[in-house]
């Protein structure tokens, strides 16, 4: 089959597009044929081997798991002998992270893993994404801000995969909604629902005198030291982007203070709990309250372009690899 190894870590061009052999399933594994993956920030950052502390679990001097992407959809070509919850034929889509990589024909992933039928109306290259962008958008969201009707969020980098996906979300859970972007994508993200934008190129959203209970740093842009005169008096700032900075903010507000910074890795969840969170985000998929922002496609041979073109940090919502 036809894949895209990871050679060592480096810029796009340690992407190779090679024939390898075929896998086949566990006991315990789904044999999945992938129709579609998607191309992350998460995904680019494996390739380069960023942050170090990262190849603890990735790889030292190299990558560990050399098949890249995480998210896909596709459908079941076989099944192990102790498969109970899939069958040939079902079509799924999922994440496969630590493990068999996504740009590829086929990958095989447990049957325990974050994997859910696909839902009939919604495209394979949408739910491609679904684990990318939403899933981590309504963790931090739903679980760790705990959105509730009538509050008001300020999603910074509205136009990526997370914010495109946590305008979306957080309207859904209530709130009003503002989001920061550039003026080139201000009417995209009140397409998918903002009831405010602000463009960053013009206005500091600290400086506005007004205030969030939730300011969501999708982009890791700004900090709470920065963010803090934007926030309500018991506020939140959620970043999905650790640093050292965070990683004290975190310790320090958990026991001082009213206004709180947080951080989680959405993907070392349990899979009993990620597997709800996605069927969660199914339902809002079939209902038409959650729409995945495509901005580029690409073939599987084209995969270094897709990685060059994320890593310029002008990605519109989600960058897809049709296979």
């Amino acid at each position: 089959m036809k894949a895209i190894v990871i050679t060592k870590y480096g810029s796009p061009a340690v992407l190779k597009y090679k024939e390898i052999t075929k896998p086949q399933p566990k006991e315990d594994e789904l044999l999945i044929k992938v129709k579609a993956a998607n191309v992350t920030a998460a995904d680019t950052m494996m390739r380069k081997g960023n942050p170090w502390y990262g190849r603890l679990f990735i790889g030292l001097t190299k990558p560990k798991y050399p098949i890249a992407g995480t998210g896909f959809s596709g459908k079941i070509e076989a099944v192990g002998a102790d498969v109970q919850r899939f069958q040939v034929g079902d079509e799924v889509f999922g994440e496969s992270v630590f493990g068999a990589g996504a740009n590829a024909e086929y990958l095989c992933i447990s049957e325990e893993g974050p994997i859910v039928l696909k839902p009939r109306n919604v495209a394979h290259e949408e739910l491609a994404c679904v684990c990318d962008g939403p899933l981590t958008s309504w963790n931090y969201l739903k679980e760790l801000a705990n959105v509730k009707s009538g509050q008001k969020v300020l999603i910074n980098g509205a136009s990526g995969s997370l914010g495109t996906a946590a305008v979306q979300l957080a309207k859904n859970l209530g709130a009003e909604v503002t989001a920061v972007c550039s003026s080139v994508n201000c009417d995209m993200v009140r397409s998918v629902g903002a009831d405010k934008v602000i463009d960053y190129t013009m206005v500091d959203y600290t400086t506005t005198g007004n205030s969030y209970d939730v300011i969501f740093d999708t982009v890791g842009k700004s900090s709470f030291h920065k963010s803090k005169k934007a926030l309500a008096k018991n506020g939140t700032y959620l970043s999905p982007v650790l640093s050292m900075p965070l990683l004290f903010q975190m310790l320090w507000t958990s026991k001082f203070g009213s206004q709180r910074a947080k951080f989680a890795a959405t993907g070392l969840l349990s899979v009993h709990k990620l597997s709800t969170m996605l069927s969660e985000l199914t339902d809002l998929l079939v209902a038409g309250q959650l729409k995945l922002v495509i901005d580029k496609r690409y073939a599987l041979h084209e995969a270094a372009e897709a990685h060059s073109y994320v890593d310029t940090g002008r990605k519109k919502g989600n960058v897809v690899i049709n296979l």
